[in-house]
């Protein structure tokens, strides 16, 4: 349980996933308790989660219950054996979270896109070792994640970990937040020693997508999971659809399937080339499928304004940039060719 984990030495060996869970918010003590009472029948779970502080998008909406929620985070810590851990935004929320006996902070993503805010946080931990991990912006920018992740290093933290949550996107997605797998992925390549967790929960949105996203983070390669529980997520105040039970948060573990830890140097560096080629190739079917949508609204055009379909000079040029360009980029100008001739073809299909 939480009192035998310890959180440093993770930091360390990372032998183990890391389960990290709990409340959206904490709303209640009735509410924090019995969700912790589940959890601790979850062997897996070692760290209970619980928002204090909420950055809402709306001023009306629940914002929080404030320092008091901290004294019932202390409570089940002593009830249940767990570590505790809260986000803060502002260095008053470090220096209560602290007072109350907080093991573990996070920086949220809306944090994140501010450098002031980031680096106040990080002025205010000098002197502290107390971990803390630092989501990705809500943008697709792994520079901004890194430095964020650099700020805190740079105050003297020595136990800094990343949580993948996903990306913002007007792309129609079954998503709340895309996971564009490859972002973590080149997190990693540029600073090779962070320990990166992924939160389910806010990548999906919604229950139904917990399994799948789960699956995928544990095929990459995740090093933990922060996933949302509540014992009533029906009636959250916040984020209620993508909030499960404990109960089937113990179902959900069930059925992933564990890989292997221990693998030779060379097949390790096999399968971390096969999984970017899995996250690409996920992504150009993507790219593809969204391509073919605007090729349907450019028919629809062309039909409501007596426009032949084939437009027959503007796709010479169209492939003979995309062949220049690909050449450029050290691919074979036949292949780049064959590709788009396959996809044009779709396209003009599509439109017919």
């Amino acid at each position: 349980m939480g009192e035998s984990f310890d959180i440093r030495k993770w930091f360390k060996d990372r032998d183990e996933l890391l389960v990290i869970s709990g409340p959206c918010s904490v709303e209640s003590r009735e509410q924090l308790l019995a969700t912790a009472a589940g959890l601790s029948e979850i062997d897996k779970v070692k760290v209970l989660r619980g928002g204090i502080w909420k950055p809402r998008t709306r001023p009306e909406a629940f914002e929080g219950i404030g320092e008091e929620g901290l004294l019932w985070m202390r409570e089940a810590k002593e009830r249940y054996g767990f570590l505790t851990m809260t986000e803060v935004a502002r260095p008053e929320h470090v220096e209560l979270a602290l007072k109350h006996g907080i093991d573990i902070l996070w920086i949220g993503a809306r944090t994140v896109v501010n450098p002031f805010s980031v680096q106040e946080l990080a002025d205010c931990l000098k002197g502290c070792d107390i971990p803390v991990f630092v989501k990705n912006p809500i943008a697709p920018d792994v520079r901004l994640w890194l430095g964020a992740i650099e700020r805190l290093g740079g105050a003297g933290s020595q136990y800094i970990g990343a949580i993948h949550r996903g990306f913002s996107s007007y792309d129609e997605s079954p998503y709340r937040n895309a996971p564009l797998w490859e972002i973590p992925i080149e997190l990693l390549r540029l600073h090779r020693n962070i320990p990166i967790i992924t939160d389910v929960s806010h990548i999906c949105g919604c229950r139904e997508l917990l399994q799948e996203v789960a699956q995928t983070a544990l095929d990459i390669g995740t090093l933990g999971f922060m996933i949302e529980t509540h014992n009533d997520p029906d009636h959250a105040l916040t984020d209620a659809k993508q909030q499960i039970t404990p109960a089937s948060l113990k179902k959900a573990f069930n059925s992933l399937v564990f890989k292997k830890k221990k693998i030779d140097a060379d097949e390790a560096v096999l399968q971390n080339y096969r999984k970017e080629i899995d996250v690409i190739d996920d992504e150009l079917l993507n790219l593809i499928a969204k391509r073919m949508n605007i090729s349907e609204k450019i028919g629809d055009f062309k039909k409501e304004h007596k426009m032949t379909v084939l437009q027959m000079d503007r796709w010479k040029q169209v492939l003979e940039d995309h062949i220049n360009k690909g050449v450029n980029l050290g691919l074979n100008d036949e292949s780049v060719k064959e590709i788009f001739e396959i996809i044009h073809k779709d396209s003009i299909d599509r439109q017919l």
